[in-house]
């Protein structure tokens, strides 16, 4: 039998052909616009690298050298400290006090606190050398230091005052003292209480008697200091009791 041509099959086959290429021709477009785009990124990303990698580099220097150098320091001032407290027990373990004296001395502290604490021990052994001068002209060269915390002046300051010999002048030791009393002093309970003292010495039995007072209704008073006071004012002929109100 024979077959029939129908126009229309030549066109469709002509047609689905034609889509068939188009649809290539657009795939290999695609595609050649995806490697210009990756290529075009590329070339971005390696410009950027040679413009700025220069900081990520040095980025990365400070983060590692930083954390060298806190390690570093912390290393040091732990081997610094073992150095210390080994030059203490050094000197602490000389036979005699002028040889701790000596040795104390000798120490290099790493900072001015631990060189306040020094000179302290260092003033306790010249006492019981029996230099007492000596003593106290350690402490108030910590009582002058404005760089020391004042709680370290302060001490020093009061352990010169109560060491100093009963021949030094009243009127210049009340002054020391009441200015190691005032409002917000660390030792400010501890200074009273030696004013009082120093007042009970000169015959001002009354004087003493009212800063004892005072020193015993403080709410901040230890209770060491408390029972102190309280004998003071038993042995002055006040009544402890009647004190306390």
């Amino acid at each position: 039998m024979q077959k029939h041509h129908r126009p229309w099959q030549g066109n469709a086959s002509r047609v689905t052909e034609g889509q068939r290429v188009t649809g290539q021709t657009m795939s290999n477009t695609d595609s050649f616009i995806d490697e210009v785009t990756e290529e075009v990124r590329r070339d971005r990303t390696f410009a950027y690298i040679k413009r700025y990698g220069w900081i990520v580099g040095l980025a990365v220097v400070v983060v590692v050298g930083g954390a060298a150098w806190n390690e570093w320091t912390k290393a040091q001032e732990q081997a610094e400290a073992e150095a210390f407290g080994d030059s203490l027990l050094d000197a602490s373990t000389a036979e005699t006090p002028e040889q701790r004296a000596d040795a104390l001395g000798m120490i290099e502290a790493p900072d001015a606190t631990a060189s306040a604490i020094v000179a302290q021990m260092r003033a306790q052994q010249l006492v019981e050398a029996g230099d007492t001068e000596g003593a106290i002209t350690a402490l108030n060269e910590v009582a002058a230091d404005g760089e020391l915390p004042r709680i370290y002046r302060d001490i020093a300051a009061f352990k010169a005052l109560l060491i100093a010999p009963e021949t030094q002048d009243t009127d210049a030791r009340r002054v020391s003292l009441e200015a190691l009393a005032a409002p917000g002093a660390p030792l400010r309970l501890l200074a009273l209480e030696e004013l009082a003292y120093l007042e009970a010495g000169a015959g001002n039995r009354d004087v003493a008697i009212e800063t004892l007072t005072r020193i015993l209704n403080d709410a901040e008073v230890a209770p060491d200091q408390r029972q102190r006071v309280r004998d003071a004012l038993t042995a002055l002929g006040a009544d402890p009791e009647a004190a306390a109100q």
